[in-house]
């Protein structure tokens, strides 16, 4: 199946099957492609807390309103994906240090020149005072990437921004972790009685969304 098709297939699940579980290589391949994301300048500025278990489910409901409540409960997985609320140098250097000895510079000088252009605008969102948005903004890439990934395995996915985010960040301790949750997905296999499973595909035609420009 191409992208395109997967496209055309993937839909919000509403209910999920509690019986069916997503197999541990299949996950795998899941939070790999969370790791291989894309972000701006390659900041990667984000983290994901994976729970599977009754007992991570039941750690996280207190953050999750009634309507949504059963998406967690019966789905086989879910990821909070987490946004970085500062970035020290430090951090960005060790980036830089990484892509280093994965090979990426043929030359020291290519180095310090894309460490100190990280830096710059990394810096500059800091002082526009919209550094948190920014890495909120790098997530939902990231967020994208799993829900097809997931689709492209016949794995069905719900993106959840119903959620008190304050309460997530208590139950995970996030401020202490400098980060803040951004949203949940979660991950799982459709119940049979899931409509929302038949319903065609509804979005706006292409030339309301599309334009060329001359």
């Amino acid at each position: 199946m191409d992208f395109l098709d997967i496209s055309k297939q993937r839909y919000t699940t509403k209910h999920y099957d509690p019986t069916r579980k997503i197999s541990d290589k299949d996950m795998k391949d899941l939070l790999e492609v969370l790791r291989l994301a894309p972000s701006a300048v390659n900041i990667q500025p984000w983290h994901f807390f994976v729970g599977s278990t009754q007992k991570a489910k039941e750690k996280i409901l207190p953050a999750i309103p009634d309507f949504n409540i059963p998406r967690i409960q019966d789905c086989s997985h879910f990821v909070v994906l987490c946004a970085k609320n500062k970035i020290t140098d430090q951090e960005l250097t060790a980036i830089t240090q990484k892509e280093d000895q994965d090979g990426r510079y043929p030359k020291k000088e290519i180095r310090d020149t894309v460490d100190s252009h990280r830096k710059i605008f990394a810096h500059m969102h800091e002082e526009q005072g919209d550094f948190a948005q920014w890495t909120a903004k790098q997530t939902y890439i990231a967020m994208t990437a799993l829900l097809y990934a997931a689709a492209s395995k016949d794995i069905d996915s719900t993106p959840i921004e119903g959620m008190d985010f304050e309460k997530t960040d208590e139950i995970l301790n996030l401020k202490n972790k400098n980060l803040k949750s951004v949203m949940i997905v979660a991950l799982g296999y459709r119940a049979e009685n899931d409509s929302n499973a038949d319903r065609p595909k509804s979005r706006l035609s292409y030339d309301e969304v599309i334009s060329s420009i001359d």
